[in-house]
């Protein structure tokens, strides 16, 4: 699992700060941060450029904006973008304002985000 220790500790304190139950779980080669049993946000290392990554799960409606705005990517694992969901690159949360931005549209989305089926 290769993610930044430090990036997940921002995160963790965040939720904290906003008095949110979350738990993380090792996904998608790295930390995903959990609100209400349902993936909010996480981080890792992209393999191949080796930056750090926040991945955010901000819901279809979101998607297409977030996507205009710099430092933001589609979540692509399999070649295919999941929709709901993009890669912040580590530029776009550097400032303790712009990773607060991206986690709250995070947490907005995560009442309405839908919980994944149990194996």
């Amino acid at each position: 699992m290769a993610y930044h220790e430090n990036t997940a500790q921002r995160i963790r304190a965040f939720f904290q700060e906003k008095n949110a139950d979350f738990y993380e779980k090792k996904m998608f080669a790295g930390v995903c941060f959990m609100v209400d049993d349902k993936m909010c946000c996480g981080t890792h290392i992209d393999k191949s450029s080796g930056q750090d990554y926040l991945l955010c799960r901000i819901g279809d409606e979101a998607y297409q904006s977030a996507l205009e705005k710099p430092n933001v990517i589609p979540m692509e694992f399999t070649g295919k973008a999941m929709k709901g969901y993009v890669f912040v690159t580590e530029d776009g949360f550097r400032k303790p304002s712009d990773l607060h931005f991206w986690l709250s549209k995070c947490l907005d989305f995560n009442p309405l985000a839908k919980v994944s089926k149990k194996k």
